[in-house]
């Protein structure tokens, strides 16, 4: 009887238990709000990588030539060509990919 109420009695692994998941828990929570975190400045950095993208203008222009060949006719040519790029829909930090506020649901059951 001794063995069993001495086994009863014995309390030497819970302390040491009860912490170790008190410290695990709190790590882990600390890990999603860290990694929450770092995933908002990695997407608020491509943000502003895609807008300095955005913000290079591609536009351009290049004349034709051309070479005759005698009184009336032509060697070669070739003809110009125009591009003027305009401001699309997410250039210069017009779409921010940052996460909304919560909105309310709509109704259930229409």
């Amino acid at each position: 009887m001794s063995t069993l109420s001495a086994l009863l009695r014995d309390e030497a692994g819970f302390v040491v238990s009860a912490e170790l998941v008190l410290i695990a828990t709190l790590v882990v929570i600390g890990l999603i709000v860290g990694l929450a975190e770092v995933q908002h400045s990695i997407v608020a950095e491509l943000n502003d990588v895609a807008d300095a993208v955005g913000a290079v203008n591609q536009s351009f222009v290049y004349s034709g030539h051309a070479s005759k060949k005698g009184k009336y006719g032509y060697k070669g040519m070739t003809v110009g060509s125009a591009f003027h790029d305009v401001v699309d829909t997410c250039d210069n930090n017009q779409c921010d990919l940052a996460c909304d506020g919560p909105v309310n649901e709509g109704r259930k059951g229409w």
